[in-house]
């Protein structure tokens, strides 16, 4: 219900976001992983993964380890409408090469991160 909700109140402009998170207990597919979300993997209480496609085009994707005792690490936040935060940036490595922050579920690139809007 409240992702219908703060769907509704996107199209009149009176929430911004790219993308909301979603809480799985399986690891998804690269099929089965909606492009306007951000997937948390959960064992029980324990958010193990992050999981999104690539908002530079490239289609593919990144899973991003939540494990407090593994590098590289990211740490993930939802606020009340489910737009998640992740801390530190994300920067892919790949011959997409992009390099982006997700704040409240807005995409925000980089410097020379890709692409140009």
């Amino acid at each position: 219900m409240r992702r219908t909700i703060a769907l509704t109140l996107r199209f009149f402009g009176l929430l911004k976001f790219d993308r909301l998170a979603g809480l799985s207990s399986k690891y998804p597919s690269t099929g089965e992983l909606p492009e306007m979300d951000v997937v948390v993997v959960r064992d029980g209480d324990v958010a193990k993964w992050a999981c999104l496609t690539c908002p530079g085009g490239c289609g593919k994707m990144i899973a991003l380890s939540l494990n407090p005792t593994r590098r590289p690490k990211w740490q993930v936040t939802l606020d009340f409408w489910n737009r998640p935060t992740l801390k530190p940036s994300v920067h892919q490595l790949n011959e997409c090469g992009c390099h982006f922050w997700i704040t409240k579920g807005k995409i925000e690139w980089c410097p020379g991160g890709r692409p140009t809007a």
